[in-house]
């Protein structure tokens, strides 16, 4: 089961990576062209914020079931479990409030152009913290690309 949700985990990052390219690059070029906010704009956003949610869900799953999440104290000064214990949780944690705020401040916002500007700011915040807080596996946690 372990190995099935970490595998889910980490398929679901390139979907929620493509989503969240693809919402701050239209985000950006409408923003800038000032043109309507259509319902396909606000889908796209919606999707890309179930999709962080439910990589929330898996994540919360495996941080709950991981041997690399540890809370002893001695295990602070291990490179590995500092990150997954603390630095990864925390940074996509903030991210996916980032991704939630934005849609609810882009839903209330009243003319189009500061709903594209809304969702642009926060989602891309929250990709740079996406992008900084995923383990790659150049950065040598064990992970891999899959």
């Amino acid at each position: 089961m372990m190995n099935g949700l970490l595998h889910a985990h980490s398929g679901l990052r390139w979907i929620v990576l493509v989503l969240l390219v693809m919402l701050v690059a239209k985000a950006w070029q409408k923003g800038k062209a000032d043109v309507p906010y259509t319902e396909q704009d606000r889908k796209l956003n919606l999707y890309t914020l179930i999709a962080t949610h439910l990589q929330l869900l898996l994540g919360l799953a495996l941080y709950f079931m991981s041997d690399k999440v540890n809370f002893d104290t001695s295990s602070w000064s291990v490179t590995v479990t500092r990150f997954f214990t603390v630095e990864h949780s925390l940074m996509m944690l903030l991210a996916i409030a980032l991704i939630t705020l934005g849609y609810v401040k882009a839903k209330k916002a009243t003319s189009d152009t500061d709903k594209f500007r809304t969702v642009f700011r926060y989602n891309a915040i929250a990709l740079l913290l996406i992008l900084i807080a995923i383990p790659w596996p150049f950065r040598g946690f064990g992970s891999g690309w899959f």
